[in-house]
């Protein structure tokens, strides 16, 4: 059984994390399918991306979507000091950059996101991130002035979208995007496109813990996706899901924290407090069509609470949710609760609100 599991790092520092472990056979278990079974393993995107292709064409398939990854990354990366987004932050306040297509698209996409979750996903947050430092080698709690401050600064109304221009721009000074909150989402979603341009029916896609299933596994099963224990080690899952051509991507607040006082403070930040997420949930798991739903909506919901992420979810078509509360509640909306099996009885099945 192989289980992918989320890494530390990624993109930028924004409010994400993810962790899922993956409870599927996915090696080679026989010679007629390791014939045609090629895994490559390599970092990119600041994470360890693992792409796993069964077809004639899969090796050239995984050249070509490595190369669009890297091309992703260079437009898109805070850490890259000439990336479109690093751009962006440099004429905060100044004027508009000009931005490729992708990059274009998923800062609308990002906005979209902002809009539907009231807020609880923005890509403004940087700032406010940057002095928490949570997952860093020397994190640190703000004082409240920092935090009343640096919270003007965090408004994804402030980002400026022009059409014309095909450029973005942020109103104020200061103010910063980070799209690795969402990039993984749109990156697994360009992974896949490649895999089926070269007629992949069979792959899975890792992005560090942003999983893409392709079609079926080579046996025409259904893939088995665990969803990850919050209160347990990595790789522990508390129930099973199968599907085919879906992104599985989860928000928790597990991952990366520190304890000051006696006092858990975990990396979701809530963009409206600037302190950590207080929400009942403690992970929530999208199931979706395309990934970039999935990346876009994880994080906004695992804020917002479970009443309204239930009902802005259900409203929504192609996409599920899986929400974990600290009670150990699990609640699934209507499209995945069939396919979604507890398998750990400390957890308890409850129907919707």
């Amino acid at each position: 059984m192989i289980r992918l599991i989320q890494q530390n790092v990624f993109l930028g520092i924004i409010i994400v994390a993810l962790i899922i472990a993956i409870a599927t056979y996915v090696v080679n278990k026989n010679k007629k399918e390791s014939e045609e079974t090629i895994v490559r393993e390599f970092y990119g995107l600041g994470t360890i991306i693992r792409l796993r292709v069964d077809g004639k064409n899969g090796e050239k398939a995984i050249q070509e979507a490595v190369d669009r990854l890297n091309i992703i990354e260079n437009k898109m990366s805070v850490f890259k000091e000439f990336s479109e987004v690093s751009m962006i932050n440099k004429n905060a306040g100044v004027s508009g950059q000009e931005v490729s297509s992708d990059t274009f698209f998923l800062i609308k996409r990002a906005v979209e996101y902002s809009e539907l979750s009231e807020g609880t996903f923005d890509p403004t947050i940087m700032p406010i991130v940057s002095l928490w430092r949570i997952g860093s080698d020397n994190p640190r709690m703000p004082s409240k002035r920092e935090i009343e401050r640096t919270l003007k600064l965090v408004n994804y109304e402030d980002i400026i979208i022009n059409e014309k221009s095909h450029s973005i721009g942020l109103k104020h000074r200061n103010q910063a995007i980070d799209v690795g909150g969402i990039a993984k989402g749109y990156a697994a979603d360009e992974v896949k496109n490649v895999f089926e341009n070269h007629k992949i029916n069979s792959a899975l896609i890792d992005l560090g813990g942003n999983i893409y299933a392709l079609g079926t596994k080579p046996d025409k099963n259904l893939w088995n996706v665990g969803i990850q224990n919050p209160f347990d080690t990595r790789g522990e899952h508390i129930g099973v899901i199968s599907v085919e051509n879906k992104s599985i991507v989860t928000s928790g607040n597990y991952e990366r924290y520190f304890t000051k006082g006696g006092k858990i403070y975990h990396h979701i930040i809530d963009p409206k407090t600037g302190y950590p997420s207080e929400s009942e949930v403690i992970s929530s798991t999208i199931i979706s069509d395309h990934s970039i739903d999935g990346d876009g909506l994880s994080t906004g919901v695992y804020i917002m609470g479970l009443e309204k992420s239930i009902k802005l979810i259900e409203s929504l078509k192609g996409i599920d949710a899986i929400f974990i509360t600290k009670n150990k509640e699990v609640y699934a909306t209507s499209g995945i609760k069939n396919s979604f099996n507890i398998t750990n009885t400390e957890f308890i099945y409850k129907d919707n609100l």
